[in-house]
C-alpha cells in the first residue's frame, strides 16, 4: 500500500475525541456524544484526501470547518479554536462573553487581559484564573489545550458565581459569629462579676444581673433559632410543596394568637368571603405570618392598628398583606431589607429582640412556595409587606 495513502488524519480524530469530551462536560448524553465522534472519525477514514492533499498544510475552510464550528455551536462551555495566534471558530457561549465578531481576529485583541494573553504561549493543559476578566466583579478561569501543531482549544469556565456564593458564605459566618459573640461577651461579663463579687453583692444588684444573663440568652436562643431556620428553608428551596391548606384559616390562627398577646385592639384582621387554598408547607406559612405581624406590632405605632388584609386576586393568586402606621423605611434601605443580618436602625432592633435575619427567612420561604414578596414604606406614613402565593386548584371541601 502507498506510505501517503495509508497516512491517517491523527489530528483530526485527536480534535473529535476532544469535542466528544467537551460535550458530555456540558451535559450532553454519552450516547450522543459517543455517536458524533465516531461518525467523525469514521468520515476521516473513509473520506481521506489524496496524498497531495496531505502533503499540503491543513486548513479549517469550507465544509470542514462548518462542521466543526456546528459540533462546538451547542455546547454550553465557551469555546475558541485558534489556529496559531488567530480565532477561527469561536461557540455561541463565547460570543456571547466576549462579543459577536470573534473569528478572524488576532487571540491577543480577543482575550485583552495580560494573564490570558501569557497563556497563548503556555503549555498544553494550562490554566489561568483572572478577575475581573470580563466586568469588575467577575472571574474566569481560561485552559488552553493542544490540537495539534497550529492549532489550540481555549476554555472559558465562568466561576464568578462560586466566588460570589463564597464570599456570601464568608460574610455570614462573620456576621453570625459577631451577632453570637456580644450576647455571649455580656453573658460571661456578668456572670464573672457575679462570681468575683459572691455573697458581697446585694440582693437588688445580684437579681438584675441575672435578668440581664437570661435576656441575654434567651436573645442567643432565638438568633441559633432563626440561623437553624434559614439553614432548612435554604436546603429545601427547590421542593415545592405539596400539601394543601386554606391559608385563610392560617392567617386567622396566627392572628388570633398574636392578639391574645398584644391585644385585640392592636390588630385588623379582614379575610376573603371563601376559602383560599394554596400548597404549602404549614410550619413555614406560620412562620411568615407571624414574622410579619410581629414585625408590624415592634415597629408600628403602638396607637395605630396593624391591618392583616388576604383576598383572592383575579390572577388566580392568594395576596397577603401586612401593613402599619409607623415610622416608615427610608428608600434607600428598601432594597436591602432582606438581606441576612440588616438593620435600618440597629440599636432599636436588637432592643425589640430583632436579629436581623426574619425577612430573609421570609424571601426564601415565600420564593420556595412560588410566591412573590413586596415591601413599600413612606417615612411618617408606614410599612405594607405584601407576598402572594398561586391558588391551588383543589374542592375546597378537602382543603384542611
Amino acid at each position: 500500500m502507498d506510505r501517503d495513502r495509508s497516512r491517517r488524519p491523527w489530528a483530526g480524530v485527536a480534535l473529535a475525541v476532544v469535542c466528544a469530551v467537551l460535550m458530555l462536560a456540558a451535559g450532553v448524553s454519552p450516547w450522543l456524544a459517543a455517536a458524533v465522534a465516531a461518525v467523525w472519525v469514521g468520515s476521516l477514514w473513509l473520506f481521506r484526501p489524496e496524498p497531495a492533499q496531505f502533503q499540503a498544510e491543513p486548513d479549517l475552510s469550507g465544509a470542514a470547518a462548518d462542521a466543526r464550528a456546528a459540533l462546538i455551536e451547542p455546547i454550553g462551555l465557551p469555546l475558541i479554536m485558534l489556529e496559531d495566534q488567530r480565532v477561527v471558530i469561536a461557540n455561541a457561549a463565547a460570543r456571547a462573553a466576549l462579543g459577536n465578531h470573534l473569528a478572524g481576529q488576532d487571540a491577543r485583541i480577543v482575550l485583552r487581559h495580560p494573564e490570558a494573553v501569557r497563556l497563548l504561549q503556555s503549555a498544553d493543559g494550562e490554566s489561568v484564573t483572572i478577575p475581573g476578566f470580563v466586568g469588575a466583579r467577575s472571574l474566569w478561569q481560561l485552559t488552553r489545550r493542544r490540537l495539534d501543531e497550529r492549532r489550540w482549544l481555549i476554555e472559558l469556565h465562568d466561576r464568578t458565581a462560586e466566588a460570589d456564593l463564597g464570599r456570601a458564605q464568608t460574610d455570614f459566618v462573620a456576621n453570625a459569629s459577631h451577632e453570637l459573640r456580644t450576647p455571649l461577651a455580656a453573658i460571661i461579663g456578668y456572670v464573672e462579676t457575679l462570681v468575683d463579687a459572691g455573697a458581697s453583692m446585694d440582693a437588688a444588684t445580684r437579681l438584675r444581673f441575672h435578668e440581664t444573663v437570661l435576656r441575654e440568652a434567651r436573645r442567643m436562643q432565638v438568633l441559633v433559632s432563626d440561623l437553624m431556620s434559614l439553614s432548612q428553608v435554604e436546603a429545601e428551596k427547590h421542593d415545592l410543596p405539596s400539601a394543601e391548606l386554606d391559608l385563610g384559616r392560617l392567617v386567622e390562627r396566627v392572628v388570633d394568637e398574636a392578639a391574645a398577646l398584644a391585644g385585640k385592639e392592636r390588630l385588623q384582621l379582614r379575610l376573603p368571603g371563601r376559602p383560599a387554598p394554596v400548597r404549602g408547607d404549614r410550619a413555614q406559612l406560620e412562620q411568615v405570618v407571624r414574622n410579619l405581624v410581629d414585625n408590624a406590632l415592634k415597629y408600628g405605632d403602638e396607637a395605630q392598628p396593624v391591618t392583616v388584609d388576604l383576598a383572592r386576586g383575579e390572577d388566580g393568586r392568594a395576596v397577603l398583606s401586612v401593613a402599619d402606621r409607623g415610622a416608615g423605611i427610608a428608600p434607600e434601605h428598601l432594597p436591602h431589607l432582606t438581606r441576612r443580618f440588616y438593620r435600618t436602625d440597629p440599636g432599636r432592633s436588637r432592643a425589640a429582640g430583632g436579629t436581623g435575619l426574619g425577612l430573609a427567612i421570609v424571601k426564601h420561604i415565600v420564593e420556595r412556595h412560588r410566591g412573590r414578596l413586596d415591601i413599600a414604606s413612606t417615612l411618617g406614613v408606614g410599612t405594607t409587606v405584601t407576598i402572594d402565593l398561586p391558588l391551588a386548584e383543589v374542592d375546597s371541601a378537602r382543603v384542611s
